[in-house]
């Protein structure tokens, strides 16, 4: 395909064209980190398919066709939908505060005829389509400090309060995390972000002290000092160091992890596989599987910096953001630098919902990369 077919509209919208301008090389990076985490779900379940590993397998291989599908689909269609998605998974999470299921404590999830599912999951695209839907028609010094910085505070800001209600403060400060990436990418003034910045950290001992639910209070507290009550509080942390570092250099070896084995290693198949993984393959395995992580990250941006249009740039640099903070605060929160707060281990971890979240996560990117030369309409209407 030469680079002259490629600049013509009318070939670039034939399938056959669309199909080679997928990055495969970012999709197999994908199927690998998925395979080494049905790898290490059958390893935790003592060498057995059941009960996880043919259900991440199984879920990688839907989510993958639906991640091409996507690919696929014109970035015009992400655009238009970009305000109607974050308007359905609003309602959807005030859906959950008058009907949600409650689980240990939470009320996250969602029940719709047979299928359970998490809203502040799906509202994790909507923020980044919307933001990026806003920006898009803004001008330079709209992005940089103007009044009208406050339409993406409150897209930040209601779907970061009804989470932090839930209470899931992992989600929400995901979510909030996010839009602050998008903000400074698309180019927020540096004063503001130092301001902010600022803010939070004296508004922090309040937050602790007062607003945070006596569990997350507690996990904060561990954070500071996991010994105090290694067998109660401390437990999953002291449990996740000690498998880490009995993983030396080279590990144990496949399925010889007497930490997850054992049964010593709690969450051994959702917030703490990168754990059960490091016992067993040690430092080598860790930082390998970092390493891909680190090149899906790079990739992705490398898509995001081609985009001819605004939109694309900003909603594919608002995904890999998502992804990163996902791979950092599992990383840090395993190894005790960080507090617990149930965010898996992107494509590693057992979970339907997230890989479902990340898989069209990634749709978008790789629609960005197909579609790089769209040309979208200008304004922040609604059409």
């Amino acid at each position: 395909m030469t680079a002259s077919a490629l600049t013509r509209p009318g070939e670039r919208d034939r399938l056959s064209v669309k199909i080679t301008q997928i990055d495969w090389t970012f999709v197999l990076l994908l199927c690998a980190v998925a395979g080494v985490g049905g790898a290490m779900l059958w390893s935790v379940a003592g060498g057995d398919w059941r009960p996880w590993a043919l259900n991440h397998v199984s879920r990688f291989g839907i989510t993958v066709v639906i991640m091409l599908v996507l690919a696929l689909l014109d970035l015009k269609w992400w655009f238009r939908l970009a305000y109607p998605v974050y308007a359905v998974a609003l309602l959807l999470l005030v859906a959950v505060e008058v009907a949600g299921e409650t689980r240990m404590g939470a009320t996250r999830w969602l029940t719709l005829g047979p299928l359970t599912f998490q809203p502040s999951e799906i509202m994790k695209v909507g923020v980044v389509l919307a933001l990026a839907r806003w920006y898009h028609g803004a001008t330079a010094q709209e992005a940089k400090l103007h009044w009208k910085l406050i339409v993406p505070v409150l897209l930040i800001g209601m779907p970061f309060a009804l989470v932090a209600h839930q209470p899931d403060l992992g989600t929400a400060m995901l979510i909030g995390m996010t839009g602050a990436a998008i903000m400074f990418v698309a180019g927020l003034s540096p004063w503001i972000i130092g301001a902010v910045t600022a803010g939070v950290a004296v508004f922090i001992p309040f937050f602790v002290t007062v607003v945070m639910h006596d569990y997350q209070r507690t996990r904060v507290l561990t954070f500071l000092n996991p010994s105090a009550d290694p067998s109660g509080s401390g437990y999953h942390i002291t449990q996740s160091k000690i498998a880490m570092g009995s993983g030396g250099f080279l590990g144990k070896g496949y399925g010889l992890g007497s930490q997850s084995q054992l049964e010593f290693l709690p969450e051994k198949q959702t917030d703490f596989i990168f754990s059960a993984l490091s016992e067993e393959f040690g430092f080598i395995g860790s930082f390998g599987i970092l390493l891909c992580y680190a090149a899906i990250i790079v990739m992705a941006l490398r898509i995001a910096s081609l985009s001819y249009s605004h939109f694309g740039r900003l909603a594919a640099a608002g995904v890999t953001a998502t992804f990163a903070l996902y791979v950092l605060i599992n990383g840090a929160m395993v190894m005790g630098l960080a507090p617990v707060v149930g965010v898996p281990m992107p494509l590693l971890s057992y979970g339907g919902t997230v890989m479902l979240t990340v898989m069209i996560g990634f749709g978008l990117i790789l629609s960005t990369r197909v579609h790089r030369y769209s040309e979208l309409p200008k304004g922040q209407g609604l059409f």
